[in-house]
């Protein structure tokens, strides 16, 4: 399983804007996305995090953002950021539950 992360320091007030430009037309995302969060700093509104979840390759996710044109999503995107942080591709390592802590 690997995670894409980004985070990312939103321009004032746009986090709906940027939400709907992320979404685009709507169509489904590309095979092997199982799903996706954002989350925001209850501090400051104004930063987000964005991160999915790939049940496939590297290779795959990477086909996928080809075939799927991942640049317009960030282009679509990039009007409402002031800055972008940590942008990068994942592995999942362990996934933790409370039954599974400390064990």
């Amino acid at each position: 399983m690997l995670v894409a992360l980004t985070l990312r320091k939103l321009k004032p007030g746009t986090y709906d804007a940027f939400r709907a430009a992320w979404e685009g037309d709507g169509t489904p995302p590309p095979e092997g996305w199982v799903r996706a969060y954002h989350v925001r700093n209850l501090n400051d509104p104004d930063e987000v995090i964005s991160f999915g979840f790939f049940d496939g390759t590297l290779d795959d996710l990477r086909r996928g953002q080809q075939e799927e044109d991942y640049g317009a999503l960030r282009r679509r995107t990039a009007e409402y950021e002031v800055s972008i942080g940590a942008d990068g591709l994942y592995e999942v390592l362990e996934e933790l539950t409370p039954e599974t802590w400390g064990t």
